[in-house]
């Protein structure tokens, strides 16, 4: 007699647990959907340049905050403008995405450029194809 009031007393507490559990998992329909962000809200982080200018040659540095360390952060620089005009130098940092598994904290990415361009030329700074804000140092 004792089995069977044990066999029942254990079905008793299974049945419990089950409902328990089905009661306690959040269901599809209770979960607010919100919309990835898109790239294009994405803010874009500011630059920090370091220009040093020696026998007509800029050479600048400097660093961009990634969002994870596998993104890499290459430039390059270019003169725009002509001669009789103002001229400027624009420097064009690509920060691609990176679809890798890679631990999501941000870290400081370092890039370095050189060109050719007269003293005082003003500097501006772009990243995949968006301006950013720039801190000449």
């Amino acid at each position: 007699m004792s089995h069977k009031r044990l066999g029942i007393a254990a079905a008793i507490i299974a049945l419990v647990l089950i409902i328990g559990f089905a009661f306690s998992v959040p269901h599809t329909r209770d979960v607010v959907h919100t919309p990835l962000a898109s790239s294009e809200t994405e803010s874009i982080p500011p630059v920090k340049l370091h220009d040093t200018f020696k026998k007509g040659v800029h050479t600048i540095t400097g660093t961009i905050e990634a969002p994870n360390a596998c993104t890499t952060a290459t430039a390059s620089a270019t003169l725009t403008g002509d001669a009789s005009s103002t001229q400027s130098i624009l420097v064009a940092i690509d920060m691609p995405k990176n679809t890798d598994v890679c631990l999501q904290l941000p870290t400081t990415a370092n890039f370095s450029v050189t060109i050719s361009a007269p003293a005082q030329t003003p500097i501006t700074a772009t990243v995949n194809d968006s301006i950013a804000t720039t801190s000449v140092l």
